[in-house]
């Protein structure tokens, strides 16, 4: 257990996005399924997603495409990027994009409890990281358990599981985490107070 947790500390979870041709959805989509493909069998992959534009979304996100995937550690995450594999992968999904591809790579959970912009302030220590993580967490779990949870009662565990964590991890990183980071700034941050 306590290794698995060190495992999950040092993770490394990439965000690519990229904008697709009108028209070239499929192609795409065939593209980067083999870009996963491609990856699977190296050090180290804990996995990955495609998630596809919002139908009803407005026109500045249509056709913006996300991919979310995953490493143990920083090094194997760099053994993949450097290798031929990636390169030629890179190559088939180059024809079906527009304008350049966005990447953002985040360590662990640290990227949820980063100061605010421009104060120099020390990060939270642990013990509030995780209580803030769990205030999140507890009833993100809570509510897929209740929404999403009964309708993939006929899949087997492993599926299951791998659809709720992802799910949790979304809504964590795009809408519970930021959300909560900004209620609870004054219990991360608290305001120094000098002493004269």
């Amino acid at each position: 257990m306590a290794t698995t947790l060190l495992q999950a500390a040092s993770a490394v979870t990439v965000l690519v996005s990229r904008r697709v041709k009108p028209g070239h959805e499929a192609a795409f989509e065939q593209a980067s399924e083999a870009m996963t493909a491609a990856a699977r069998p190296f050090p180290g992959y804990l996995g990955g997603q495609l998630v596809r534009p919002d139908p009803e979304g407005d026109d500045e996100e249509s056709n913006i495409y996300h991919t979310v995937f995953a490493f143990d550690t920083p090094e194997h995450l760099q053994t993949w990027q450097t290798s031929p594999e990636r390169t030629a992968r890179l190559a088939a999904i180059a024809p079906h994009t527009l304008g350049s591809t966005k990447l953002r790579e985040v360590s662990g959970l640290g990227h949820w409890f980063t100061p605010p912009a421009g104060i120099a302030l020390q990060p939270p220590p642990r013990w509030k990281v995780a209580v803030v993580t769990w205030l999140g967490i507890c009833p993100t779990v809570y509510i897929l358990f209740l929404t999403v949870a009964p309708l993939l009662t006929g899949w087997p565990l492993l599926p299951r599981v791998m659809v709720i964590t992802m799910l949790v991890v979304l809504l964590m990183t795009w809408v519970v985490a930021p959300r909560l980071t900004t209620w609870l700034k004054p219990f991360l941050y608290p305001p120094t107070r000098g002493y004269t």
